[in-house]
């Protein structure tokens, strides 16, 4: 099965920034030898899912299959749409629900009325989870273990001169977080985003995912979109943990 690591490995150097590739870029990414990767890129050419273009490999619109086969299995998009189109409509900005993974967060559903000036998200966007406000709700809602797993193996980048660094004062917002239910983050992401999320529970009461509403903080302060949206994000996220208490892979990813 180490083929396969290798294939998934050479599949991910792929990136928004890095469309297209070279075999050397894709071996130094995939952490292989170029032998490995070319054999890894003549496969998946083979199978549909790469391409060529003179010496730069691009990946074929067939890889959005392997990343489909997890929405679906949950039917997320149908389960959400409603709920989130609901958020986006009353406050006339963005909505998204996201998971955890790793140490990142990983958006499963997004809905927009409103685009972001400095951030655009899509299904299958990945942040640091430190730096989000659904990180913090999804970090909360971890059990003590898997918290001091996650501040083993996270860096805490500076993404903006906002952004919390320091391990100690994050732990201390994670446990605001967990006492209030909620959280709230401006301009650590990226300057000019303003976030505010809720957790989403299974039929265990375990957090599985995180819903929030986000917009432009040149539009709303933090206390304002606490005041006004706080109230309807916990309505629907009770709606939605209802309705996601017949998905089994969120209840089993709350126990990994």
């Amino acid at each position: 099965m180490g083929g396969l690591a290798k294939g998934l490995g050479v599949i991910r150097a792929f990136g928004r920034d890095h469309a297209a590739l070279t075999l050397s870029d894709i071996a130094r990414s995939a952490c292989v030898p170029p032998a490995t990767a070319r054999r890894c890129l003549l496969t998946l050419e083979e199978l549909g899912y790469v391409t060529r273009n003179g010496r730069s490999f691009l990946l074929r619109p067939k890889v959005l299959e392997l990343g489909a086969a997890y929405l679906e299995s949950m039917n997320i998009e149908q389960i959400t749409k409603n709920h989130l189109e609901e958020v986006a409509s009353e406050t006339a900005d963005s909505a998204a629900l996201s998971v955890l993974d790793g140490v990142e967060i990983v958006y499963v559903a997004r809905t927009s009325v409103r685009t972001l000036l400095r951030l655009e998200a899509h299904v299958g966007s990945r942040f640091p989870a430190h730096a989000t406000s659904m990180g913090r709700v999804l970090l909360a809602g971890l059990s003590l273990d898997r918290l001091q797993r996650y501040f083993d193996n996270a860096r805490f980048e500076a993404l903006t001169e906002r952004t919390v660094t320091d391990a100690g004062e994050l732990r201390t917002l994670i446990e605001e977080c967990r006492r209030a239910g909620y959280a709230a983050v401006q301009d650590e992401l990226a300057y000019g985003v303003i976030a505010l999320a809720v957790p989403v529970f299974d039929r265990h009461g375990r957090v599985v995912a995180s819903l929030n509403s986000s917009s432009h903080s040149g539009r709303i302060t933090r206390t304002r979109m606490v005041r006004e949206r706080l109230a309807m994000l916990q309505r629907v996220s009770r709606q939605l943990s209802a309705d996601l208490a017949t998905t089994p892979w969120l209840s089993l990813s709350a126990q990994l």
